[in-house]
């Protein structure tokens, strides 16, 4: 390839390119940060009800969220930025089933070895990888129903939304491609 004043090899990343990719390590490690400081403490067995609730509305709020973007790669949408939005949206879904665990991780009986914020973000991705160490196990009823629904969201949307980012990403390097071919 051929670059700038007649030099071959590979080029620098363009600064457009590194711009939304910075954003996004910025934006997980602010879900990181916030996900570690909120007061999640004040939710579980004393607000089963709110508890639930959040839980359920930030799950359906990211599913939404993603299937919209698949939706938009599927159909070729301008303006769907699925490289930047669909790995935030995994991160957000992680975090919220974390956030979920470690509330009902209050509940006594519902989970062995899940004490600490770590404990929970570490079983969301052991279960999401579906590694399965046995460290940490859901013992009541609804600790296995919440890894259930866990399992069946990463089976639907997770695994829709890799699909679709993984076409979106064959179809910038074939245009990509396609472009260098051209103008050589």
């Amino acid at each position: 390839m051929t670059g700038s004043g007649g030099r071959t090899g590979p080029q620098p990343p363009s600064p457009r390119g590194v711009w939304p990719a910075l954003a996004a390590v910025l934006f997980v490690a602010a879900l990181l940060t916030a996900y570690f400081l909120l007061p999640l403490n004040r939710l579980g067995p004393r607000r089963p009800v709110l508890s639930w609730t959040l839980f359920v509305l930030a799950l359906a709020l990211v599913a939404a969220l993603m299937l919209r973007q698949i939706r938009g790669v599927l159909t070729g949408r301008p303006g769907t930025r699925p490289g930047l939005v669909i790995p935030l949206l995994m991160s957000l879904s992680v975090l919220v089933f974390a956030s979920g665990y470690f509330a009902l991780s209050r509940h006594p009986g519902e989970f062995a070895g899940l004490r600490t914020r770590l404990d929970a973000l570490y079983f969301t991705v052991v279960t999401l990888a579906t590694v399965g160490y046995g460290d940490i196990t859901p013992q009541g009823q609804t600790a296995r129903v919440m890894t259930v629904l866990q399992i069946l969201y990463n089976f639907v949307f997770l695994t829709a939304a890799a699909t679709a980012l993984s076409r979106w990403i064959r179809g910038v390097v074939e245009a990509r491609t396609e472009h260098d071919d051209e103008a050589q």
